[in-house]
């Protein structure tokens, strides 16, 4: 029974109504695989077993009489920050997880499906790095080696679903959350079309907040291609449990690989899998940036930094408005935009600066609009570099080694997730296979504004065709 766990959300669905397993029966499992990796992954941080296996046996009961929702009986952990009835968003924060919240709109809604929600998944603080580490729980590993990330945001939910824990994970992603721990972990996620989705219950922003944050998305995480729609056709309205797969042979793909930094073991990756989509009938073209890179980095930076400066305490956001004079100064005399200057200047930005960022923003998503008449959508990679070992250094020292010596800045994270967040546009993020180091490296497919279903039906072509999660060895 244990190799049901293999299995992705629709095939133990599938073993739920074939009744070779109760739902209790598969709770059990996913409880009993938790205690076996969480010592060397730290992924689940938080359960909820009781609630969980009352809602199991009424998960069973439901079956008997042949009635439920699409995902009755499925066993599932969340993202630490959703707040969950009886376990409240911490986002690594000890204040948070003292409340007694509601659902988040998208666990409400899971839930109403018929999942089991059992556990909350680690994160870094305020959701705010690559890397899924906090006081409160400590760090999340890799399980493909855990000297290393698993990518953050979302790194809990990626580390967890790699890992056999669970099956359908929900993420958010403002900087890269839900792409980056797909990428390090070898799993698929999907950024949806930015608004299609509810944020209520997210935190960030603090409890209670009613505005949806721009930039911000939550979306689907899974094994399959074919479980992102199906989590996602429950979490928003309008998208299909199921459609016709894209046709390979009809298929036309901008490859972009230039105009930022990139490690070349990720670059032999994302060339392969292009190698192998053309031997499969698909038109893969390289293209140079789909949009001027100054004019996209600079408007993102202030556009996110804007945001992620409200979630700072009070006094660190008025230490840094004290610095804009010093920073501006510093900038003039040559400092880099991804120095502590540039960062300061984005995160004290005036409203003026932020309409001026809004307006490029506008002006992008134009020119996208126009890159996509000849494309269905456009292959790029997520990440500089594959998953990179645990660093706490302040962001301003960190920096990410190449597989050839090179060495490149942190906030170079950002670079390849920037265009479709800041444009609002859609990503399905796929294995492409493993670096030469043995680390997993994915993919963006990134569609027009609205075409969450293109790029889930691309995915899930490419998934059947070509094949996409690979277990990591076991620990």
């Amino acid at each position: 029974m244990a190799d049901l766990l293999a299995r992705d959300a629709t095939g133990q669905l599938s073993a739920l109504r074939a009744k070779e397993v109760s739902a209790v029966e598969l709770l059990k499992l996913a409880l009993a695989r938790h205690e076996q990796t969480h010592a060397r992954l730290n992924a689940v941080i938080a359960a909820d077993v009781e609630r969980a296996l009352d809602l199991a046996k009424a998960a069973d009961d439901l079956r008997a009489k042949k009635a439920g929702g699409p995902l009755t009986g499925l066993p599932m952990t969340i993202k630490d920050t959703f707040d969950v009835i009886g376990m409240a968003a911490s986002s690594g924060i000890e204040a948070l997880r003292r409340r007694k919240p509601d659902d988040a709109a998208v666990v409400a809604a899971a839930r109403q499906a018929g999942a089991v929600i059992w556990g909350k998944t680690n994160v870094p603080v305020m959701a705010a790095d690559w890397q899924s580490f906090n006081p409160l729980y400590g760090a999340t590993n890799n399980p493909w080696d855990p000297t290393r990330v698993p990518g953050g945001s979302s790194g809990g939910a990626a580390a967890a679903l790699a890992a056999g824990v669970t099956a359908l994970e929900i993420g958010s992603d403002i900087g890269g959350s839900l792409r980056v721990p797909a990428s390090f972990c070898g799993v698929f996620s999907h950024k949806p079309t930015w608004g299609l989705v509810s944020q209520v219950g997210h935190v960030p922003p603090a409890p209670g907040t009613h505005a949806e944050r721009d930039l911000n998305v939550v979306g689907p995480m899974a094994r399959s291609a074919r479980d992102l729609r199906l989590l996602l056709s429950i979490l928003a309205e309008g998208v299909p449990a199921k459609a016709e797969l894209a046709d390979l042979k009809t298929l036309k793909l901008g490859l972009w690989l230039d105009g930022f930094p990139l490690d070349p073991e990720v670059r032999a990756v994302l060339e392969d899998l292009a190698g192998r989509l053309r031997a499969a009938g698909v038109e893969v073209r390289p293209i140079s940036a789909p949009a001027p890179l100054d004019q996209l980095m600079d408007a993102y930076r202030v556009l996110l930094g804007s945001l992620v400066a409200t979630d700072m305490p009070p006094k660190a956001q008025h230490a840094m408005r004290r610095m804009r004079g010093p920073a501006a100064l510093a900038l003039a005399l040559g400092a880099g935009r991804d120095s502590w200057a540039g960062l300061t200047r984005a995160y004290t930005a005036s409203h003026a600066e932020w309409i001026a960022a809004d307006e490029v923003r506008a002006r992008l998503r134009s020119t996208m609009s126009d890159a996509f008449e000849a494309f269905d959508a456009i292959l790029a990679p997520v990440a500089p570099t594959v998953a990179f070992p645990h660093d706490y250094k302040p962001f301003a020292g960190r920096k990410l080694k190449t597989s050839d010596g090179g060495i490149i800045p942190y906030p170079a994270m950002l670079n390849w997730i920037a265009l479709a967040t800041a444009c609002h546009l859609p990503v399905t993020t796929v294995p492409a296979g493993l670096a030469a180091s043995g680390l997993p490296v994915g993919a963006q497919i990134i569609g027009p504004h609205g075409a969450d279903s293109r790029t889930l039906s691309i995915a899930q072509a490419i998934d059947e065709a070509l094949g996409g999660y690979v277990a990591p060895p076991p620990g």
